[in-house]
C-alpha cells in the first residue's frame, strides 16, 4: 500500500502548495483510461473521505471518435470506486484531426489537445461545475519545459491551476507532484487496469524522444530528476534574461523595458493613474486595468533609469494593436514620445510583419501620430467622450 500513500501525501501537498480544492468545488475529472487519469480518478475518490474539504467529483471520459472506442470498462472502475461516468459524444475531434493530419505522419497533438480542452470545459459548463482536473503529473511538467525549450524557445510549462476567465472555470492538476513511476506502482498495487488508448499517434511523439533523453540525463546525472522538478516553482532561486532587457530607443539612455516584475507593474500603474487623473479628469480604477491589462504585453519608457511612461500592445488574430501610451507632463516636449513609439512600431513590425499594426489616437493628437508613421483610416468613433480614430502603422 506505499505507492497510494506518496500518491496521497503528494496530492496534498499539491493542494496546500498551490490552492488547489476548496469547500463547495464541483469537479469534473477527465477520464480517459490511461493510467495516469485512472489513478486520479482514484486518488481523488480518496481524498474527498479525509482531506476536511467538502467537494464532489464528476468523472468525465470523452469519446472522441477514434475507432475502438469502447466505454464499459471505465463506466465499470468508476461503479467500483462510487461514482458514475459521464460519457460525452465529442466524435468529431477524430473527424477534424484527419483532416489536419494531411501529409504528417500522426495526428497533430497540439490541436487535439486544445479541442479536448474545449469539450470537457463545454462540459463541466453544463454540469455547473467550477473546476476541470487533468492527470499532468510531475514528469509531464518537465517534459513539457524541455518540449518548450527546444522547439519552442521559450522556458515554459503548464500550471498547477489556471483560471479561464470568460468561461468561469479553473484547470487544476492534483497530481503535479506525482512522479510517474509512483502512478505505475499505484496502478499495480491496487490492482487498476489501464485501458489502452486508441489514438494512432500513441507512444510516437515527440514527447516520447523527451522521456528517453530525460532518462539520459537523470542516468547521468541522478541529482537533476529532483532538482528539475524544485526549479519549476524555485521563485526565490529564479534568474533568466528578463529582468536585463532595455530595448535600446537612443543612445541618450533611453529604452523600452518590458513589464516583468511586480515593481515594474506598480510603475506602469502609478503612471497611467497620474496621467488620466491629473490630466484629463477620468476617473481611473485599479481594478479595471488589472483586468484590462491581462491579456496585454506593456512596456515602461525608461529615461536615464527612470520610468517617464507607458506603451503596451494588444495581440490579437490579424491585427496588433498599440495602447496605453502616456507621457508624464515634465517629459513632453522633448521629442522622447516620439521617438520611442517610432521604435515600437517598427520593432512590432519587425517581428509581426504582416499583421496589421494599429492604434485608437484622439483626433486632437492625430498630427502627431502621422508624425510617427501612422495614417488615418477614416474611421472616427467616441471612447470616454473623447474623438478617437483608428490610424495604421506604414513602415518607411
Amino acid at each position: 500500500m506505499k505507492a497510494i500513500r506518496t500518491v496521497l501525501a503528494c496530492l496534498r501537498k499539491a493542494d496546500q502548495k498551490y490552492n488547489l480544492i476548496n469547500h463547495g468545488d464541483k469537479i469534473v475529472v477527465g477520464l480517459s483510461g490511461g493510467k495516469d487519469s485512472m489513478a486520479l480518478c482514484y486518488a481523488l475518490s480518496l481524498y474527498q473521505k479525509f482531506s476536511h474539504t467538502n467537494f464532489i467529483i464528476q468523472p468525465v471520459t470523452l469519446d472522441l471518435g477514434f475507432p475502438g472506442f469502447d466505454s464499459k470498462p471505465l463506466e465499470e472502475f468508476c461503479e467500483n470506486i462510487g461514482l458514475k461516468l459521464i460519457v460525452h459524444d465529442a466524435r468529431d475531434v477524430y473527424k477534424i484531426l484527419s483532416i489536419q493530419q494531411k501529409d504528417h505522419n500522426h495526428l497533430p497533438c497540439s490541436i487535439c489537445s486544445r479541442m479536448k480542452k474545449a469539450a470537457i470545459n463545454k462540459v463541466a459548463i453544463e454540469l455547473g461545475y467550477n473546476k476541470v482536473a487533468f492527470a499532468h503529473h510531475a514528469d509531464d511538467a518537465i517534459e513539457t519545459l524541455f518540449m518548450n525549450e527546444i522547439y519552442g524557445g521559450r522556458v515554459a510549462t503548464f500550471s498547477p491551476k489556471m483560471k479561464l476567465e470568460r468561461a468561469n472555470i479553473t484547470f487544476i492538476r492534483p497530481l503535479i507532484l506525482v512522479r510517474e513511476k509512483e502512478i505505475i506502482s499505484l496502478m499495480k498495487e491496487e490492482g487498476l487496469i489501464a485501458i489502452p488508448s486508441h489514438c494512432p499517434s500513441d507512444k510516437v511523439t515527440t514527447r516520447e524522444d523527451i522521456k528517453e533523453l530525460l532518462k539520459t540525463i537523470n542516468k547521468k546525472y541522478p541529482t537533476s530528476k529532483e532538482n528539475f522538478l524544485t526549479m519549476l516553482d524555485n521563485y526565490e532561486r529564479h534568474d533568466l534574461w528578463e529582468k536585463d532587457i532595455a530595448l535600446q530607443v537612443s543612445q541618450d539612455n533611453l529604452s523600452l523595458v518590458p513589464i516583468t516584475s511586480p515593481n515594474q507593474y506598480v510603475d506602469y500603474i502609478n503612471i497611467r493613474t497620474n496621467v488620466f487623473t491629473n490630466e484629463f479628469d477620468i476617473p481611473f480604477k485599479y481594478e479595471f486595468v488589472v483586468e484590462e491589462e491581462k491579456c496585454a504585453k506593456g512596456f515602461l519608457i525608461i529615461k536615464d533609469d527612470q520610468p517617464i511612461g507607458t506603451i503596451r500592445y494588444i495581440e490579437k488574430e490579424n491585427e496588433i494593436q498599440i495602447g496605453r501610451f502616456a507621457i508624464l507632463k515634465k517629459y513632453r516636449g522633448k521629442g522622447l514620445g516620439k521617438q520611442s513609439l517610432i521604435y515600437f512600431a517598427h520593432y512590432l513590425w519587425g517581428i509581426y510583419n504582416p499583421k496589421t499594426i494599429y492604434l485608437n489616437a484622439m483626433v486632437s493628437a492625430q498630427k502627431f501620430y502621422e508624425k510617427c508613421g501612422f495614417i488615418k483610416t477614416g474611421r472616427k468613433f467616441k471612447e470616454a467622450n473623447i474623438d478617437h480614430v483608428k490610424m495604421i502603422y506604414k513602415e518607411k
